[in-house]
This record gives structure tokens, sequence and C-alpha cells, in this order.
């Protein structure tokens, strides 16, 4: 049963500096234990593993990459037929890429994340 979002919000707040490095094992990324705790209370292994493939993709053209998931307002989602996207930039606002999701059971509305030396973490992990 997944978390309610103020749950999770809370609990994100507790992740500074990570001492254990988790990894997903066909692709190798690493992924701290904010990443690992957010994995299991919103049950979206599914985000550490699309994000991370994509952000591998393009650390050809930054090293540090801000990941950023939002949901759209209805209005946009009626208009673009999409529920949600993440946008990936290279932390100085130019985008790298920009995925739609059609349908999303993520809990947040939204959600920054930081992809930096083949490890996905949060914000307050960096």
């Amino acid at each position: 049963m997944k978390a309610q979002v103020n749950e999770i919000k809370e609990g994100l707040q507790h992740f500074h500096g990570s001492e254990t490095i988790f990894q997903i094992p066909l692709l190798r990324t690493r992924y701290t234990n904010g990443m690992k705790y957010l994995a299991e209370a919103a049950e979206c292994f599914w985000l550490i593993t699309d994000t991370s493939v994509i952000a591998k993709s393009l650390m050809n053209r930054s090293e540090f990459i801000t990941i950023d998931f939002k949901r759209l307002p209805e209005e946009k989602q009626d208009f673009t037929g999409y529920e949600a996207e993440i946008i990936y930039t290279d932390g100085n606002d130019n985008i790298l890429e920009k995925h739609g999701y059609r349908a999303t059971d993520f809990p947040l509305d939204e959600l920054r994340l930081f992809f930096v030396n083949n490890t996905l973490m949060l914000p307050s992990e960096y």
C-alpha cells in the first residue's frame, strides 16, 4: 500500500548525503538511500529505471543532469493527452530531453532528482 503524499514528502526530508549506494543490476546505475525510500514508499521503481536509462544516454551532453517530474494541470492533460512529464536539463535550464507519460500512479505532483556520476539521488543528497 502506498504511503500518503505528506508522509512521503516528510520522509524525503531526512536524507542528506548517502552512506549506502544501491545498484540497478542490468543498468549498473547507482541510486541512494533517499531514492530507495522513495521507490518503496511511492511504489515507483519504474521512475528509477526510466530516469536512469534516459539520464545515462544524456551523460555525453552533461555531467550533471536534473530530472523534473511534473503532473500537468488538467487543461494541459486534456490538450496534450499526457498526465505527467519528466524534463531532463543540464542544471542550467537547457532542456536535454522531455518525456510525456499518458498515465501515472506516482503520488507526488512534482519531484526533482539529480543524476551525477552515474548515480540517481535526491537534491538533498548531492
